[in-house]
């Protein structure tokens, strides 16, 4: 049985993709900050696969152990979808509160990095680490600098565990606009019901996590017709 950590899986898609690889019979690890919403996220799938609900701040040390020992001796799937857009409405950079957005770092940046540090011994050949990211990391968006600027530090840092880890399938996928929480916060009191749900970015998710494409970026909605982005 393949074992899989999805960090921010208590919504959107992280929850998402957790419903259909508990309908392909993995073993899930489920991780975001709230108990509550992760507990009640987990249940329905706990009936049907091994499912273990383990909530914390992915930015915590503590809680990424908990994470890998909750994983046990084997990992083949790591997904770093947990992410922090930062204050709602966005400020510009020229205004925006450092504080806040080491925060963002800390969340979107570090986090990542950490615990696949912590889950590469578990790793073996062609184990697959899949970074969520954002058109927003390669498109200067106004109002968008302090998650966007996040969003591509983490895709140089994919590129560059890529180049240095050859024995494994490291990509960053951009899963496209999602009538998501956190893409409503980013547009606050706007109509977002035109965005498409996640659920139809997890195809282009499962296809890498299934396949043998090389390590890159990809868009989720674009990958049986276009390979690195």
């Amino acid at each position: 049985m393949s074992t899989a950590i999805i960090t921010g899986a208590s919504r959107g898609l992280g929850l998402a993709l957790a419903r259909a690889l508990a309908q392909d019979g993995w073993r899930l690890i489920l991780d975001a900050r709230g108990a509550d919403d992760l507990e009640r996220a987990a249940l329905p799938l706990a009936s049907f696969a091994d499912v273990t609900a383990v909530p914390g701040d992915v930015s915590d040390d503590w809680h990424r152990e908990a994470l890998i020992d909750a994983a046990g001796d084997r990992l083949d799937l790591l997904v770093n979808n947990a992410s922090l857009l930062g204050p709602s409405p966005q400020p510009p950079l020229a205004d925006y509160p450092l504080a806040e957005l080491e925060r963002v770092y800390a969340v979107n940046v570090l986090a990542p990095l950490a615990l696949t540090q912590v889950v590469l011994p578990l790793m073996a050949e062609g184990g697959c680490v899949l970074n969520v990211t954002s058109d927003a990391a390669v498109e200067p968006y106004a109002g968008w600098g302090g998650y966007g600027s996040s969003k591509a530090a983490l895709e140089q840092l994919t590129a560059i565990l890529a180049a240095e880890l050859p024995d494994l399938r490291i990509y960053a996928v951009d899963p496209g606009d999602m009538r998501t929480r956190m893409h409503q916060e980013a547009f606050p009191g706007e109509d977002i019901s035109d965005r498409p749900l996640p659920e139809e970015s997890v195809p282009g998710l499962l296809e890498l996590i299934r396949s043998d494409l090389p390590s890159g970026r990809y868009q989720a909605r674009a990958l049986t017709t276009a390979g690195p982005a």
